[in-house]
């Protein structure tokens, strides 16, 4: 039997102070061990489930203010860096243990199909790849972003490379009537990240630069948890049992996993049970089915705090905090009270939205603010979806379905809350973040709020007006998507005409003719809309902010094309 090697990985995820974890997916069972020049080291056993294997060594004892080269070890023997391959050493930065006013780079992107689909669906060059190789020609550690945000659609089950085609055919046991072209078992889902994963830039990036993550519709389907009767539809398919329940489970091990801090992950009791089973294939299965029914009574905020898994996370870099919100999982779905999250989870975004921080960071897979014009078409389809009429609520769920009208202006609850929240903390009204200002009531609000997505598959900034004239805090919605993808060139008219004054005028009187009261938030674009692929760095320096769009040229490489600061001049 061949020595265990690395299949995937290794993938930096946290850096959290003196501690960092490493994630690996290997051949076969293996005690993995992540060893710095300086001295710092972690080992793990790997986990099996579904016949793969996989670890997350945490490392102890890394330097602050440091970046150090680091290598992995498969039971004793060094599988990365791999030899002769030329690129430079992969790294372990950490920050300066009391400096909390560095200054924090966050890359972000979303819509990354392989590149194997470059060749045959003619895509642009892959942004990400641009940016590894980048990077890679100039390796200093001065210039690494401190975290790596991929806000949705890391892979792609239902649109599949040639590859992964070829396999599917040669399966002989698969669910009655699965798809013949898309995922459906765990085992499946594995060659997408492997496929996307094993790019050789994509790999040294994962390699070097932490990484959160957060999903969207295509780790599991196009238009995942639209609506209640979606749901229903969906579960008469005899695939789908497996499809999502594969789709979760996955998602925890290659995604969810590596978002978790070390002592999140200590005190997780689902990896608890992992890494205590010999075979943990048992423990996913029913982990997976468990979490898709719980998104059935997400309503009930009692039961969600007693039940749910969250796949929703925070954490803090200095002095900004992100927040990252899961939009797909634990929708509520009832008509008439529909909402981006479930209570309990709304509860606790509050309390993360609270605290002592300059610059807020949500990390949303679906825009807040889309193109105004787009915007009040969804807010109208959700009202007449919610009719009393059954014809028309019918009408509405297929016009729902078939122009994917479910962002968060389709989740109208959601939308005005969200407003409403940054409108206070932006007021510094009492439990804003900083500090009380002297002795009276007044708090410090933050320097700036950042809404971090993706999805629509074109790239902008937005800045958010509100009627109070307290709200200091300027708040932006930041959108970059694809990474490597593309928008079909007969949309691209649509959604540019959705900026305009004109037709936004025209779909906000259809609008408010079903009803629907004026937005409790105005918005307008200050960059794009820009149609290539493309990655994005937001970048806080004290308490100023500025965000850089770049976009890829035909031969692969990197041009700017936005550059907008958030926040006043100092």
């Amino acid at each position: 039997m061949p020595a265990p090697c690395l299949l995937i990985g290794p993938l930096l995820r946290r850096v959290v102070g003196t501690r960092a974890t490493v994630w690996v997916e290997t051949s076969a069972p293996a005690v993995v061990t992540v060893r710095t020049a300086d001295g710092a080291a972690g080992s793990a056993p790997t986990f099996s489930a579904y016949d793969h294997h996989y670890a997350l060594v945490v490392v102890e004892g890394l330097t602050p203010d440091s970046a150090t080269s680091y290598e992995v070890l498969v039971d004793g023997e060094v599988a990365w860096p791999m030899p002769r391959d030329g690129f430079p050493p992969s790294v372990i930065r950490t920050r300066a243990a009391d400096d909390l006013d560095q200054p924090v780079r966050l890359l972000f992107g979303s819509c990354r199909e392989t590149t194997q689909h470059a060749t045959t669906r003619r895509l642009p060059p892959d942004a990400l790849d641009a940016y590894a190789r980048r990077l890679m020609a100039d390796p200093d550690p001065a210039d690494l972003p401190d975290l790596l945000v991929l806000l949705g659609d890391q892979v792609y089950a239902d649109v599949t490379s040639p590859t992964v085609k070829r396999l599917l055919k040669r399966r002989r046991r698969r669910p009655k009537n699965a798809p013949t072209d898309q995922v459906v078992s765990f085992d499946e889902y594995t060659k997408l990240y492997l496929e996307s994963w094993r790019d050789p830039e994509i790999r040294w990036l994962l390699s070097t630069v932490p990484s959160v993550m957060i999903f969207d519709d295509h780790e599991v389907i196009d238009d995942w948890n639209t609506s209640a009767s979606w749901r229903a539809e969906m579960r008469t398919q005899p695939w789908w049992a497996e499809r999502i329940r594969s789709g979760l489970a996955s998602y925890w091990v290659y995604q969810h996993l590596g978002n978790l801090s070390p002592d999140e992950i200590a005190d997780d009791p689902l990896y608890a049970k992992v890494v205590a089973a010999e075979d943990a294939t048992s423990v996913l299965r029913e982990f997976g089915e468990r979490v898709d029914a719980e998104a059935d009574e997400a309503h009930d905020t009692e039961r969600w705090r007693a039940v749910q898994y969250q796949w929703s996370y925070a954490l803090d870099l200095g002095r900004t905090r992100l927040v990252m919100l899961d939009n797909r999982c634990s929708r509520v779905l009832q008509p008439g009270n529909r909402a981006m999250l479930p209570p309990g989870e709304w509860s606790w975004f509050l309390d993360r939205a609270h605290g002592v921080y300059d610059h807020l960071v949500v990390g949303a897979s679906l825009p807040w603010l889309l193109p105004p014009g787009i915007h009040h078409v969804e807010a109208w389809n959700e009202r007449l979806a919610d009719s009393r009429r059954p014809w028309l609520a019918g009408l509405s769920e297929r016009i729902r379905r078939a122009c994917d009208l479910e962002h968060w202006a389709a989740f109208s609850r959601s939308f005005d809350a969200l407003g409403a929240l940054f409108a206070r903390l932006g007021s510094g009204a009492p439990g804003s973040p900083g500090e009380r200002v002297g002795a009276g009531p007044a708090y410090a609000p933050p320097a700036s709020i950042s809404v971090l997505s993706g999805d629509v598959h074109h790239s902008y900034v937005a800045r958010a007006r509100f009627d109070d004239p307290s709200v200091r805090t300027p708040v932006h919605q930041l959108t970059c998507s694809p990474i490597h993808n593309q928008v079909p060139a007969g949309m691209r008219p649509l959604m540019k005409l959705g900026w305009s004054p004109g037709p936004a005028a025209a779909t906000r009187a259809l609008a408010r003719s079903a009803g629907v009261r004026r937005p409790s938030v105005r918005w307008r674009k200050l960059a794009g809309p820009y149609f290539g692929n493309a990655v994005a760095t937001l970048a806080h320096t004290g308490r100023q902010a500025e965000v850089l769009i770049e976009g890829t040229t035909s031969d692969g490489h990197l041009r700017e094309v936005a550059r907008q600061r958030l926040t006043p001049a100092a």
